[in-house]
């Protein structure tokens, strides 16, 4: 066995709240847990300018604050938090193996995956800029539609989620305008019927966003285009938002964890168990319905309190 392994009881895989709350948990049970970072450091809420839901912050707080708080009170109990991504996993025998960065290996007791998911963007230049300037483009109507509210939104997407975020959308906004991109929704019959019986809804079917208008800082409409008649025009809107699905970042797991037919991590029902005994998941990696900071949250509690009884059946 090479000198450049090295051994650990608990290593945690991402770092939003469902990784450092796992932490948080698996550090006061002496687990000794190490956690790397991953790609994006906080996860999903560094992007996000502000959360009003997060339970004992009236104030609100900005994504980025929260992330550095949950992070310092992770090590505060002494989690080695680290930079650096896995690249490889081997799952297949009793010591679970995770390769860092392509070159540093690691065995481990237990695992808790905490890689989340990454939402999916129309990829335009306009969207991509007030997403960063966090003036108006949102990937999540739970988390921000509360900041438009009596205000005119427009939102992309034709499935589910689509439908059920124009639909929570409407009962804040003044009007919510949906941009569908086929000639039919994805959508099953009765969320198709929920959006078009909303008054407050207006659906342009067949219709592409060609551009995110504003005034470089703040979003003031949207340029759309008719696929049917070519016209070109303008939907005055304060926000815009993308409802076209989300990655789980779970490819590298593919080979031994059980996923679903998008990708999410399927876990053991009711726990945070893995078809691999001693890996664990937490957080949007597993969840594609929830989503929120809070559950991500939750999650990562079970994980660790799961990875803590699973290492404790084993005479730790």
């Amino acid at each position: 066995m090479s000198d450049t392994i090295e051994k650990i009881q608990c290593l945690i895989i991402g770092s939003g709240p469902a990784g450092y709350t796992a932490a948080i948990y698996a550090a006061r049970a002496n687990m000794n847990p190490v956690l790397y970072q991953g790609t994006q450091p906080g996860g999903q809420l560094t992007t996000t300018n502000e959360v009003e839901n997060w339970p004992g912050n009236p104030e609100g707080i900005t994504g980025p604050q929260m992330m550095i708080g949950i992070e310092e009170q992770a090590k505060r109990f002494g989690t080695d938090v680290r930079d650096g991504w896995a690249t490889k996993v081997d799952f297949s025998g009793p010591i679970h193996k995770v390769w860092i960065n392509d070159t540093k290996e690691i065995h481990c007791e237990t695992v808790i995956i905490s890689t989340g998911a990454t939402a999916k963007y129309l990829g335009l230049p306009s969207e991509q800029h007030y997403l960063k300037m966090g003036g108006g483009v949102s990937a999540c109507a739970v988390c921000d539609g509360f900041f438009y509210r009596n205000q005119e939104v427009v939102i992309v997407g034709a499935g589910d989620s689509a439908c059920e975020e124009a639909h929570y959308l409407s009962k804040l906004c003044k009007k919510v305008t949906m941009l569908v991109r086929s000639e039919k929704f994805r959508a099953s019959k009765i969320m198709e019927a929920r959006v078009r019986a909303t008054e407050n809804i207006t659906i342009l079917m067949n219709h592409d966003t060609v551009e995110i208008l504003g005034d470089e800082q703040v979003v003031t409409g949207v340029k759309a285009k008719n696929k049917t008649t070519d016209e070109i025009f303008d939907i005055p809107a304060t926000g815009f938002f993308v409802a076209i699905g989300h990655q789980p970042n779970t490819s590298i797991f593919k080979d031994y964890i059980t996923l679903d037919e998008t990708g999410y991590i399927v876990n053991t029902p009711g726990s945070s168990k893995t078809n691999v005994e001693g890996v664990f998941v937490a957080g949007d990696a597993a969840d594609h319905v929830y989503r929120q900071a809070i559950t991500a949250a939750g999650t990562g509690c079970m994980a660790a309190l799961d990875a803590e009884r699973y290492l404790a059946a084993k005479g730790h």
